[in-house]
């Protein structure tokens, strides 16, 4: 009978380095004889990305914050389905780039968008299902903003052409929500240099249960899509 796999989430504002810690979280379980399937939000599948496109796109339409919302929580009901249970049930640990504390983070206090509701949305879409790990990378706002302007090439998107104003409302819920969840979430100072940041996350991966130890490998490392 197979083990249900480890969830592991990573979040944080733009800038942090959830891509670049996501990948390097990945080869340390598969150091470590755990295989793992990374993949980011909103997106995770074909279908999934589409709906990421939608989001994200600067385009002549807009939406609302109600809209955005509710296509964050469409993408992820597909990216649920199609790739994260599946492999949670076949034994994989699951690297997520953002998941359901995003949209609290974000659409909540971000664009204000009421607690209570997307609460509501997160039981019907995901039920019980919650990260059994999550990385909060957390540097300060103008940082990260200039870490991502430094190697963005293209258009910003819909979230990079906000204000400041906007992602420090999202830093200090992110803050808040790991002052509520201390067992789950665990703060990483993102603000220092890669080598420093991979020693807090590997004190807080050694620490998971099953992890220290290993499992066997039965098929070597898998990608469940990009990380962003």
């Amino acid at each position: 009978m197979s083990t249900k796999g480890l969830f592991i989430t990573l979040e944080g504002i733009e800038g942090a380095g959830k891509s670049t810690v996501a990948r390097w979280v990945g080869e340390w379980l598969g150091r470590h004889q755990i295989r793992a399937t990374l993949t980011r939000e909103p997106g995770g599948t074909p279908l999934a990305e589409r709906v990421r496109q939608i989001v994200l796109e600067l385009g002549a339409e807009g939406l609302s914050p109600t809209t955005e919302t509710l296509l964050m929580f469409a993408a992820r009901g597909i990216h649920l389905e199609n790739l994260i249970r599946p492999a949670l049930e076949r034994g994989d640990c699951v690297v997520c780039d953002r998941f359901t504390d995003a949209t609290r983070a974000y659409q909540g206090a971000g664009r204000g968008v009421d607690a209570a509701w997307i609460e509501s949305l997160a039981r019907q879409v995901q039920g019980s299902l919650q990260p059994d790990c999550t990385l909060l990378l957390d540097l300060p706002v103008p940082m990260g903003l200039e870490r991502a302007k430094s190697r963005r090439a293209a258009a910003t998107d819909r979230f990079e052409a906000e204000a400041q104003a906007f992602f420090e409302r999202v830093r200090a819920a992110y803050l808040e929500l790991a002052r509520r969840e201390p067992q789950r979430i665990h703060v990483i100072d993102a603000s220092a240099p890669l080598r420093r940041v991979e020693r807090q996350v590997t004190a807080v991966l050694e620490r998971l249960p099953g992890v220290a130890r290993g499992t066997p490998s039965r098929d070597g490392g898998s990608a469940g899509g990009e990380t962003a």
